[in-house]
This record gives C-alpha cells, sequence and structure tokens, in this order.
C-alpha cells in the first residue's frame, strides 16, 4: 500500500466498486487508485442485502437514462469483465417491472412518468384493467385504473456478482483494494489531504470519493460536511406460494415481473419461490447495527396486500427473510452526485435511496468522467448535484420503491 493515492474511494459496495472501476479502465486517466472496504464479507452490505432490481420505470429522465445504461452494463459485463479468460455473467432475468394504479392520482402519476419514460426510449407501455388481466390471469384487477409495463431493460441479476466482478476488473487494472475502516479526515482549507484508517494508517489524498452507502452522512461528517443521508431498515421476505402463478402470464414467455401493488407492496419471482417487500409504515432511521428483521411487516402489510391482489398468493409459506439498510436522502430520496462546492476535491456519491445497486454502473462511470475530464459527459446528472440540498431545490422522484 502506498503512502498516498490521487483517488481514495471510501466503500467499497456497487457505487465505490464501478467507481474504481472505470477509473481504471480508462486510459485517460493515468493516476493512483484506492478502493477501502470496512468489510470484505459484504455481509451488511446493502447492495449484497438488497433486492437485486434494475428498472427504467423512473420519473426523471437522468434516473431512465441510468437504468437504461445499467441493463447495458449488464448484459456487456462478461465483456468487460474479462480477466484472465473468465468473462463473469450476472444471471440477468429480463422480467420486467409492473406498476399498478388504483386511483386517479396514481394513474396521472403513471402518465406523466410514461411520457418520460418514452422521450428518453424507455420501452414502456400503459394498460388498462382488460389488458392487465388478459396479460397476467391470476391478478384481482377490479380496482386497477391503470397498469404500467416494462416490456425491456427490466428485471434482476447477481447482486454480489457485480460487486466482486468491479473490483476484481478494477485490481487486474492496476487499482488498490485495501480492507480497513476510515475513521477520519485530515483537511487544510478547503481541501481533504487524506483519510484516517483504524489500522493507525493515514493515506493521503488527491481526491476523496464519498462512497459508504448508509454510512455516507458518517464520512461526509468527517470532512465537515453535513449530508442529509442515514440508513432505513428494509426487510425482504422469500415465500413459497402454495398454488404458484409462475408461467402463467400470456407475455414475456409466460414469467411474472417485478409487481408494484397501489399499497406499496411489492413481489416478483425468485426461483421456484417469491420474493416480497415494502415500506415500513414507522420508517424510521435505523442504527447502523440493526438487521433485525420487521416480522410485523410481513404479517400486517405485506401478505394482506398479496393476498387481496391475487386468491394464489392467499396461502403463502415464509421460506427466509433477512433485512438490510438503504443509504436514505431524507431531502429527496435521489441520488447525491458530484463536487462539493467549496471542498472541490471531495466528490459525493451518496443517498440512492435504495436504488444504488442499479445505478451503480452509470453513476460509477459520471464519477470517472467528473474526475478525468471536470464534468458529466455521457449523462447530465448536474440535477443530482449536492448544491440542491443547500438550495432547497429537491430533485423528486415519483416513481419511489
Amino acid at each position: 500500500m502506498r503512502d498516498s493515492y490521487d483517488v481514495v474511494i471510501v466503500g467499497g459496495g456497487v457505487m465505490g466498486a464501478c467507481t474504481a472501476y472505470w477509473l481504471a479502465a480508462n486510459p485517460d486517466f493515468d493516476g493512483s487508485i484506492v478502493l477501502i472496504e470496512r468489510d470484505p464479507s459484504y455481509a451488511r452490505s446493502s447492495s449484497a442485502l438488497s433486492a437485486a432490481g434494475i428498472r427504467v420505470q423512473f420519473s426523471n429522465r437522468a434516473n431512465v437514462e441510468i437504468g437504461l445504461f445499467g441493463t447495458e452494463f449488464i448484459r456487456d459485463f462478461p465483456t468487460l469483465m474479462e480477466v484472465d479468460g473468465d468473462r463473469p455473467g450476472l444471471g440477468f432475468h429480463p422480467g420486467g417491472y409492473l406498476f399498478l394504479a388504483n386511483t386517479e392520482d396514481q394513474a396521472r402519476i403513471l402518465r406523466e412518468n410514461h411520457d418520460v419514460q418514452r422521450a428518453a426510449g424507455a420501452e414502456v407501455e400503459l394498460w388498462d384493467a382488460d389488458r392487465l388481466k388478459w396479460a397476467f390471469p391470476h391478478l384481482n384487477t377490479d380496482d386497477i385504473r391503470l397498469a404500467s409495463y416494462g416490456l425491456s431493460g427490466e428485471g434482476w441479476f447477481d447482486n454480489t456478482g457485480i460487486m466482486a466482478g468491479a473490483r476484481r476488473k478494477a485490481r487486474a487494472l492496476g487499482a488498490a483494494i485495501v480492507t480497513d475502516e476510515v475513521v477520519g479526515m485530515t483537511r487544510a482549507g478547503n481541501r481533504v489531504t487524506g483519510v484516517r484508517l483504524a489500522s493507525g494508517a493515514t493515506l493521503g489524498a488527491g481526491t476523496v470519493v464519498n462512497a459508504a452507502g448508509p454510512r455516507g452522512g458518517q464520512v461526509a461528517a468527517m470532512a465537515g460536511i453535513a449530508l442529509p443521508v442515514e440508513p432505513r431498515k428494509r426487510t425482504l421476505f422469500v415465500y413459497d406460494a402454495a398454488q404458484t402463478p409462475e408461467g402463467s402470464a400470456r407475455v414475456n414467455q409466460g414469467r411474472l415481473p417485478l409487481m408494484v401493488d397501489p399499497s406499496g407492496a411489492w413481489c416478483r419471482p425468485e426461483g421456484r419461490f417469491f420474493l416480497a417487500g415494502g415500506v415500513p409504515e414507522n420508517d424510521a432511521p435505523a442504527p447502523h447495527d440493526d438487521f433485525a428483521p420487521d416480522h410485523p411487516e410481513w404479517e400486517n402489510q405485506i401478505w394482506p396486500a398479496l393476498a387481496a391482489r391475487s386468491p394464489q398468493f392467499e396461502a403463502l409459506k415464509l421460506v427466509r427473510f433477512w433485512a438490510g439498510h438503504y443509504d436514505y436522502n431524507t431531502f429527496d430520496q435521489n441520488g447525491i452526485v458530484g463536487r462539493h462546492p467549496e471542498i472541490r476535491n471531495f466528490i459525493f456519491q451518496n443517498g440512492f435511496s435504495g436504488h444504488g445497486l442499479q445505478q451503480g454502473p452509470a453513476v460509477g462511470r459520471a464519477v470517472m468522467e467528473l474526475i478525468t475530464y471536470g464534468g458529466f459527459r455521457s449523462i447530465d446528472l448536474s440535477e443530482m448535484r449536492y448544491e440542491r440540498i443547500a438550495e432547497g431545490r429537491p430533485f423528486l422522484e415519483q416513481a419511489v420503491v
């Protein structure tokens, strides 16, 4: 390990790993890179504990474009991440996403989102209740006013695989991967000059990238910066349906999509089982060490919603469950990407509020562009800059799951 690096990336999840990869792979960047991760097992990593979905159905064009690129990245992953002849795949399941609306306000949002999505090149259709019932006969559609269904570019994939592949490729291209914890930072005026590690070492830093996920607020505070990012717990449930509806769809070769019910509960196929989740009624900040599953959420919210939506989801058996953390942006639930306006060598890659795994490839590329070229080139993420927080100008996303 060197005494200093041109770029120090704090956090080795999907955001940090993809940023390290894009920097190392770019011949226009000739600096040194170190990726620092406190837990090499990733046992409590948000990326590893996520539902591993990717979608294009967002309400902001930037998020749609991020999703479109993410699908392209997943498709090209074996070629991009090849090391010594090994070409890792991500097992992409193109099941699509299905958003359901049962109020006029929800239907209006789906229509508005659809216009943005189509303008950005996403293949998404709006369906009435009759078309929805034809496509997915197991669903109760009596209360549905409108549905939005992704025809391509959406599904789920190997979450740990994308992190491992990007880290391994970055290392093969010369990036250093260090197991340690950043516990402090040194500053000289309006520059961060280094990071202090739990091991006792201090590394000099030309640029510091905050990719610390739910701990992003803590890392920013080390540099004297306020960042509205905190952990929010989400519990995921795997269940077995006595009479599975998988295979009954009249679209997409019988595959069921990830369905988002108007209640906020969602479910998708997971092998021969199903995976489900939702938004807790009491969505309070979670302690960093709290990974206890919220069992009442299943009994009180998710199962009742699924049973009401499909008679084939009435007889269910839980198989397993776990909890992970969102890096939740309390300001507007959208990612914060870019340089601090005063501490210019401190870059944010934070607050993706549950969308980080799917947005990591595009955001990692964007941060690489910012460091290498001084600005965004591929996708304009200027609306995600940190300054919007001080300006009180939220970058709102209506399609939050």
